[in-house]
């Protein structure tokens, strides 16, 4: 059996023993009422799962929203607040939001204000939300297209990660997590990184203890930095450039949507052509990490005038300070830099690395 993690107070609890915490917790607070949010796909394949594990019979109320992080937006937040307060939330409600990213983060969001603040926990049924929105706290939505530009800081009662859930994930969405799941190892853990690196050799049982490491290492760096002072920033590692990419690939109607994954990897490779520009990155380590990526990931075609409009979107990253973009790069793997600033021409190079 898994260890539980206890983050700040929030228990993140693993497959069996997460149903065993959560009927307990909800038997003994007696909740008014108990919603759970959920989008399309999550509404489809995995509420059927999760309500199969409940002991007891609730005041239960079902919420959908629509899937997809374009709808990661305060008007979806506006709708679920209505309908939470139609159905008589109160006080004494508790939200439990089953899915992916988008889900936990809206939903974490709503219940933090909905009245001020209502109980609520989270049951990641995605790779990327078992592993990157399950510790941290970081709960909010996007600003058009502009990522998480609107949110709190607020953990859950607990978090249920359950692998079970992955068997109904198409495996682009697979990957997309395990891009996170990468980007540990690259920033904390080589022997880590080395591990996935093989991931065809590996069992469902060896995924479930990667999963579990890859908390404990969001989780080491979360609790020594809750409010992103220091050390956090090194998990936007890739997410300067990724994020941008995926802003633009998401506004961009001629365009195809990439996955939060599929950009993060795109960054990943560019950010680390940096470090070893700037900070002397191995480049055998570099040529590595890049074939790494492009044998999970399809190369994506980026032109010079995308990149320009890319280099634009950067200025809107959380980690900016007094008009400058700030980096993380690598000196070496497990040994992050923070606050690096790179030149536009700079920038440019790592898109033609990328795409040679």
């Amino acid at each position: 059996m898994l260890n539980s993690i206890s983050s700040h107070g929030c228990q993140v609890h693993f497959n069996e023993k997460s149903y065993q915490e959560l009927n307990s917790h909800l038997e003994q607070k007696n909740y008014s009422k108990v919603f759970i949010l959920v989008d399309a796909n999550t509404h489809a394949h995995c509420l059927p799962v999760f309500l199969g594990k409940l002991e007891k019979a609730y005041d239960i109320e079902i919420i959908e929203i629509e899937p997809g992080e374009e709808h990661k937006q305060i008007e979806t937040c506006s709708q679920v607040w209505s309908v939470i307060s139609e159905l008589g939330g109160d006080r004494k409600s508790v939200l439990i939001n089953l899915g992916g990213g988008v889900v936990t983060d809206l939903g974490g969001f709503v219940g933090a204000t909905y009245m001020r603040g209502i109980d609520f926990l989270n049951i990641p049924t995605s790779l990327l939300a078992m592993v990157d929105a399950s510790v941290g706290g970081k709960t909010g939505v996007d600003l058009g297209a502009l990522k998480n530009q609107v949110g709190v800081i607020i953990n859950p009662l607990m978090v249920l990660i359950d692998t079970e859930y992955l068997q109904t994930l198409p495996p682009n969405e697979l990957r997309s997590g395990l891009a996170e799941m990468l980007k540990h190892g690259l920033i904390y853990d080589e022997k880590y990184w080395k591990q996935l690196q093989s991931l065809d050799k590996l069992t469902p049982e060896d995924l479930d203890k990667l999963i579990h490491r890859s908390v404990l290492i969001k989780n080491e760096v979360v609790t020594e930095d809750p409010r992103e002072n220091g050390l956090r920033k090194i998990l936007n590692y890739g997410h300067t450039l990724g994020h941008a990419i995926e802003s633009y690939f998401l506004q961009s109607p001629e365009k195809t949507k990439l996955l939060h994954g599929e950009a993060i990897a795109i960054g990943m490779i560019m950010e680390t052509y940096l470090s070893s520009e700037l900070l002397d990155f191995p480049k055998e380590k570099l040529e590595d990490i890049k074939a790494t990526f492009l044998n999970y990931f399809d190369a994506v075609d980026i032109s010079r005038e995308d990149m320009e409009t890319i280099i634009g979107l950067m200025k809107f990253d959380k980690k900016n300070a007094h008009g400058n973009v700030n980096f993380v790069l690598l000196e070496d793997i497990a040994r992050p830099k923070l606050d690096v600033t790179v030149s536009k021409e700079l920038l440019f190079k790592s898109l033609e690395y990328y795409k040679k």
